[in-house]
């Protein structure tokens, strides 16, 4: 049976980001994981309404040397504990294929799981994450907490100010019937 899903970028958006230059970055250590309160709540009215929820994250850093193998199996291991998570792809490497903007992460969850991409939203706080979405043809839910960086070369289905702002729209906008 084919499924819908909202897949999530983890750091921004399931964990709060450490700020670096007003600039967003992943903890390092599972002691830097910081999941918001409204997270949980949030992903549960998700799955409720029949979404498979899947994290699609990059960590380039372990490749750049600021981070270990274990500390992103302890960070990933606690979310999936604390959190309602389907399931974690991520990528480590910014060569490669899965490595968000490309849709990499996006496309072969669909098809482990059977996922309608059409029928299924992206939600994240950076470019990358928008538009990873949008190539994988998504609709998006840009998470925008002022960064000084890029913004999403097009713009988002629906732009957000937190996650419990995302999922109401999700909610609203899946019921929508359009004529």
């Amino acid at each position: 049976m084919q499924k819908k899903a909202i897949f999530l970028d983890s750091d921004g958006v399931l964990n709060k980001a450490i700020m670096v230059n007003n600039k967003p970055a992943a903890p390092t250590t599972l002691s830097e994981l910081v999941i918001p309160q409204e997270v949980k709540p949030s992903l549960e009215k998700l799955k409720s309404a029949g979404y498979l929820l899947i994290c699609v994250t990059n960590k380039p850093d372990i490749e750049r040397g600021l981070m270990t193998q274990a500390a992103v199996d302890a960070i990933y291991k606690k979310m999936r504990c604390d959190l309602p998570l389907d399931d974690v792809f991520i990528c480590y490497s910014e060569n490669s294929d899965c490595y968000k903007p490309k849709p990499g992460l996006i496309l072969d969850a669909a098809k482990k799981y059977d996922i309608v991409l059409a029928t299924s939203y992206m939600i994240g706080d950076r470019w990358r994450d928008i538009e990873a979405g949008q190539n994988a043809g998504c609709s998006t839910v840009w998470i925008d907490y002022g960064y000084a960086e890029k913004k999403p070369a097009l713009p988002a289905d629906y732009t957000a100010h937190s996650l419990i702002e995302a999922t109401q729209w999700i909610l609203e906008d899946s019921n929508r019937t359009y004529v």
